[in-house]
């Protein structure tokens, strides 16, 4: 069995009228998180936002990006385009997955100081409805409800230009100091 790209190409040979293509630029993510050292997460986060330090390549792919950044909250927007779709033609879960999980991580982000990280732990997603192309750039605003030492909880919810809601989140992230 060849892999989706393997196909994909495959098909292009043969329907090229079908065909799109999207070509995508992303700088090196090791060294965009270099850029970290010595700022707190919200200092960090805030240069993202200000186009300081580049976007993560998963920002790119997703076409996606912070909109506002303050400590505890963070909002993202991003606009799926048909890259995105999954087999029955709507945008799929895991985007929007991914849209909650950077926006509430990131607002976890933003209460740590220098030199402190985190990662999710949990994640819990509810889809209210399905995602179109005819629904445009999607809103993600996610909040921090409670920052501990050792875990954060924070939830997200994700909204069209209508308001209309079409799912919502919550995450448990692992806070990660240094040993010593």
């Amino acid at each position: 069995m060849s892999d989706a790209v393997e196909a994909a190409l495959a098909f292009a040979e043969r329907s090229p009228e079908a065909t799109r293509t999207r070509t995508l630029t992303w700088q090196d993510p090791l060294a965009s998180a270099a850029q970290a050292a010595g700022k707190s997460g919200l200092e960090y986060m805030r240069a993202i936002a200000a186009g300081e330090i580049p976007p993560p390549p998963i920002a790119v792919t997703l076409r996606m990006a912070p909109v506002e950044v303050e400590e505890g909250r963070v909002a993202f927007a991003g606009t799926p385009g048909e890259e995105h779709f999954n087999p029955i033609g709507t945008v799929h879960g895991g985007y929007v997955a991914t849209l909650l999980d950077s926006a509430m991580g990131c607002a976890v982000h933003t209460t740590l100081p220098a030199g402190v990280g985190y990662t999710t732990l949990t994640l819990e997603v509810k889809f209210v409805r399905a995602i179109g192309l005819e629904v445009g750039r999607l809103d993600c605003a996610a909040e921090v409800v409670h920052a501990g030492r050792r875990q954060a909880t924070a939830e997200g919810r994700v909204t069209g230009p209508d308001g209309r809601l079409y799912a919502h989140g919550t995450t448990t992230c692992m806070i990660l100091r240094p040993e010593g």
